[in-house]
């Protein structure tokens, strides 16, 4: 019994090792061809935008798709349904924010970053150090974005900014950048300042931005599934979390953070 314990636990430390050296060569050649082809400019504005873009919408149009076929309904948090109308206009504003906010914030940003040490040469950090950079950003992120969530509860500020981002009672995937264009700036600063003060490698930038990207999604999709996230990390806040800021007047709506839980108890 002891052999074997000992030939699976070889086996499977083998095929880690395969996996992390598999894919840590197919990034090392992606960068490769990327900085060999691109300039710094347009791989940390244009590259990360389109990054962005790809990511935001292939993870969230699904979720119109679940909701107007009726699929997984058992799975949705709320019974309403948005309109097809309501849904296309969330679209349409998207589209335009992402080219006039998002965009510009990338290329106007770009050398703060470069200043604070940000680059795309080679070699890659190891993986540790992007790991360590990654939870730093998440936690760090969590707290400026609960902060200041409760700052655009406020009166004035609701009513005037953050009412927007609330039309959707009933939240699906894509409206978690569906926002006031002075919000997008004012809670976008918590997801890009830990890499403005860090200068992290470029692959890193990415990496955080796309896990920032699917974990928004995810909590405004609508849906909590059995192998959502929060059913496995407690201090996780996912999609049922979130769903409950959006269903109560911003007077009583708590649930403020963007993805643990523990700055709202």
């Amino acid at each position: 019994m002891l052999i074997l314990l000992t030939f699976c636990a070889n086996g499977i430390l083998s095929l880690t090792l395969t996996l992390t050296l598999t894919l840590s060569l197919s990034v090392f050649l992606l960068l490769q061809y990327l900085i060999t082809h691109f300039s710094d400019f347009q791989l940390a504005c244009l590259g990360s935008f389109f990054i962005h873009e790809g990511v935001f919408f292939l993870s969230g149009l699904p979720f119109i798709w679940l909701e107007r076929a009726g699929w997984m309904s058992k799975y949705k948090i709320q019974a309403k349904n948005n309109s097809p109308a309501a849904q296309e206009k969330c679209i349409a504003r998207l589209l335009l924010y992402h080219f006039g906010v998002n965009l510009p914030v990338m290329i106007f940003s770009y050398p703060v970053f470069t200043y604070m040490g940000m680059r795309s040469s080679l070699p890659l950090p190891s993986w540790k150090t992007i790991l360590t950079q990654i939870i730093f950003y998440f936690i760090l992120e969590d707290f400026i974005f609960y902060w200041g969530h409760r700052i655009l509860h406020t009166k004035w500020l609701y009513k005037h900014v953050h009412s927007v981002h609330h039309e959707y009672a009933t939240p699906f995937g894509l409206t978690s950048e569906y926002a006031h264009p002075a919000e997008i700036l004012f809670l976008g600063f918590a997801t890009i300042f830990g890499p403005a003060i860090t200068g992290p490698h470029l692959i890193t930038l990415w990496l955080w931005m796309v896990l920032r990207v699917l974990e928004t999604v995810e909590a405004h999709c609508g849906y909590h599934f059995p192998w959502s996230l929060a059913n496995f990390f407690p201090l996780y806040g996912g999609a049922d979390f979130h769903d409950y800021h959006h269903r109560l007047l911003y007077t009583k709506s708590g649930n403020y953070s963007s993805t643990f839980t523990y700055m709202d108890r």
